[in-house]
């Protein structure tokens, strides 16, 4: 994290506040190396970074549900500082938006959702390159085994109530025990969602990226809550991908 950032962050640090919060850059986390992750997408409305999401085929990007509201969506891809456009990035509109049909809101106080995972369909083909690649996702349902290192990253709050980053930042993060998860969010599936834990956490604005581990994309940024986004107490809930395989191939196959 730059000197900037970090003086940013401690300038905000004594106005946390205790509000749950949803859109959960990162805190206490780096900056990515540039174009090291090259499956992220930006989804913006006009030209404002509101989600994460990530590319799983040439023509679909994963994502949370609740990142779409009434605005349409831009994803742009292929980039690492926002504000600095470079060849090989792209801005390609959403032809379809496929949101889980069972999604929905389970605690209006808390913002925890069920389902929270949507497809996104854009208009044309995303050519591979040396800033776009797409990420793989798992094959079979599975858990991923507690204490293992993960990593997140997206464009998202540097602390809950600063601002967004314009640099791609990451972290990483360890998977949390699932009754642990469950002890701490009255809402949490066993089946269909994942808890972490670290020094380093997602925040507002890093909805629908990727929790990778290995190679692979995991979990889909969801919720959390807390003083703070990066809490113990309140972890960061991550939608579980394997869950959803037969959905996603479903869009995949028919969405003409």
């Amino acid at each position: 994290m730059s000197i900037i950032s970090l003086l940013l962050l401690t300038s905000l640090l004594p106005h946390l506040t205790f509000t749950a919060h949803v859109n959960v850059g990162i805190v206490n986390g780096t900056e990515a190396k540039p174009h090291s992750r090259l499956y992220m997408v930006s989804l913006q409305t006009g030209c404002k970074h509101v989600c994460g999401g990530f590319l799983i085929s040439n023509r679909f990007i994963m994502t949370a549900a609740h990142c779409k509201k009434n605005d349409e969506l831009t994803a742009v891809v292929g980039m690492h500082d926002l504000t600095k456009r470079r060849r090989g990035s792209d801005r390609i509109r959403v032809k379809s938006y496929h949101k889980h049909p069972f999604f929905n809101i389970s605690n209006h106080i808390s913002n925890d959702f069920q389902n929270d995972i949507m497809l996104l369909k854009l208009e044309k083909e995303v050519g591979e390159n040396k800033n776009v690649k797409i990420i793989s996702i798992p094959t079979q349902e599975e858990d991923i085994k507690p204490d293992s290192v993960c990593s997140i990253a997206g464009w998202g709050r540097l602390s809950l109530n600063g601002n967004n980053s314009t640099r791609l930042m990451e972290a990483d993060v360890k998977i949390m025990n699932n009754t642990e998860c469950e002890n701490k969010w009255k809402e949490y599936s066993t089946s269909q969602m994942m808890c972490v834990y670290g020094h380093g956490g997602s925040c507002k604005g890093d909805s629908g990226g990727p929790l990778v581990c290995g190679d692979t994309a995991v979990g889909i940024t969801s919720f959390g809550g807390g003083k703070e986004c990066n809490s113990r107490e309140r972890p960061e809930v991550y939608t579980k991908i394997s869950a959803y395989l037969p959905w996603i191939h479903s869009i995949i196959g028919n969405v003409k």
